[in-house]
């Protein structure tokens, strides 16, 4: 409802702002085309009727395929390896391990998927994650706020800050025509402040609302785990499996390594081959098969397993597909670099130490209307770069002003379709999430800050 409402919004503001668009250009050192700075100019009014709103939901789904593939065929192999019993054994035995131990499985996760996100921007393929996650934190007594954020938060705090993200800082950097590791290490402790402070948000509230059982010291507790109706991926059902002693045996981390296995190797893809979302579905469908395969599911049962969690993943799917088609109304209409050209423009009579930090919520509002990050890197960074030279600011001024706004505005933002997508998968509304993480962002929001006047 939220999502299809900003549609009906954002058509309703072609009818309101005036047209208009800046020249671009190609850029070799990014292979992307970029805008011309200087060159804004009027065009001719192309507003977006009600039914033209409608039909660029299903155009949001086409612009978006290669990331509906992903949540859909990740997901559909999680839940194989579910049918093999390995999530509810791993889960037990993660639970065995950090019985009386607190919460530190929270600052561990959060490391994980800190590093991923600072890797390869790791978001989307957190959705089909989200039910073995919630398993665990269930098992632990802590909320789904909390997997939320030592996930899907961690992973986008890392994103933001980290100094070797080449769709978030490389693609910035490359555009300021600064080197891909320049001012590397105030990233890094960016980074590493970030992260700390996220984990300590994230652990503070989870020490507040924590069930009143506290440790969990029989692994067999995991069974109680309830999970929410809309995620059903089948796992609930293993969950009632007999639970021994030897729960991580030789098959099931076999299993496992399967399943990770192309994770790692995405990660390796993205960083040294150009690998996108559809090598990434590409790897996951074979180890989902293999891992059904050799866990005895017969050729049958594999494929019948995989279409059944592929079905359960479509509600995820949706969220992705709708929240794209916000932008498909902005860009029909013409109003993306109005809107971009009138937060711009009055950044240039500010003083400059005052310009350089107000652009960090000038990036934040435009990440509302671009929540891509390196298509908000290609559409900014040639206008921003230009505004800092002429103010006299280090070009690494509107770079780390872009990670700042444009990043955390990730965990906050309903047009952000993976954490739409994850939010649902969980079962936590927007606006409980919003209550948790606006807390944790503003303090982020400092280190950003700080780290803009440091340079």
């Amino acid at each position: 409802m939220l999502l299809g409402g900003a549609v009906l919004v954002s058509a309703a503001m072609t009818w309101i702002l005036p047209a208009g668009q800046y020249d671009r250009r190609d850029d070799p050192a990014t292979g992307r085309r970029i805008v011309v700075a200087g060159t804004y100019h009027r065009t001719d009014a192309a507003p977006v009727g009600p039914f033209a709103a409608i039909v660029a939901i299903p155009r949001g789904f086409v612009a978006a395929a290669d990331v509906i593939a992903v949540v859909i065929l990740v997901g559909g192999a999680w839940v194989v390896v579910d049918r093999l019993g390995t999530l509810p054994a791993v889960v037990a035995a993660l639970v065995s391990a950090f019985a009386g131990r607190g919460l530190w499985i929270v600052p561990i996760m959060s490391l994980f998927f800190g590093t991923m996100g600072a890797l390869e921007n790791m978001q989307e393929e957190i959705i089909p994650l989200v039910p073995a996650l919630l398993v665990l934190g269930r098992g632990l007594g802590v909320d789904a706020v909390v997997v939320v954020a030592m996930s899907a938060g961690a992973a986008m705090v890392g994103s933001a800050f980290g100094p070797t993200n080449p769709f978030q800082a490389g693609i910035a950097l490359k555009l300021a025509q600064l080197p891909p590791l320049s001012a590397g290490g105030l990233r890094l402790g960016m980074f590493i402040v970030g992260l700390g402070l996220w984990i300590g948000w994230t652990m503070r509230y989870a020490a507040r609302t924590r069930e009143a059982s506290r440790d969990v010291r029989d692994v067999r507790d995991v069974r109680s785990v309830r999970l929410q109706p809309d995620i059903d991926v089948r796992l609930q059902s293993n969950l009632d499996v007999r639970l021994k002693a030897d729960t991580t045996s030789g098959r099931h981390v076999l299993i496992l390594a399967l399943v990770l296995a192309p994770m790692a190797a995405y990660v390796y893809g993205a960083l040294r081959l150009g690998w996108g979302f559809n090598e990434l579905s590409a790897a996951f469908v074979i180890g989902g098969l293999a891992a059904g395969l050799i866990g005895g599911l017969g050729l049958t049962g594999t494929v019948t397993a995989y279409l059944e969690g592929m079905q359960s993943l479509l509600s995820a799917a949706l969220m992705v597909g709708i929240a794209r088609s916000i932008t498909v109304v902005l860009e029909d209409g013409r109003i993306v670099d109005t809107i971009l050209n009138g937060l711009v423009t009055p950044l240039a009579g500010v003083p400059p130490m005052a310009a350089s930090v107000l652009m960090v919520p000038f990036h934040a509002l435009i990440h509302v209307v671009v929540p891509s990050v390196s298509g908000h890197a290609v559409l900014t960074m040639p206008l921003f770069v230009p505004l800092a030279d002429v103010l006299g600011l280090s070009r690494q001024v509107p770079v780390l002003a872009y990670q700042t706004g444009a990043g955390l505005t990730e965990l906050a933002t309903p047009t952000n379709g993976a954490l739409m997508a994850i939010l649902l998968a969980a079962g936590v509304p927007f606006t409980r999430w919003i209550r948790f993480a606006i807390g944790g962002v503003l303090l982020l929001a400092v280190v950003g800050v700080v780290s803009l006047l440091l340079v």
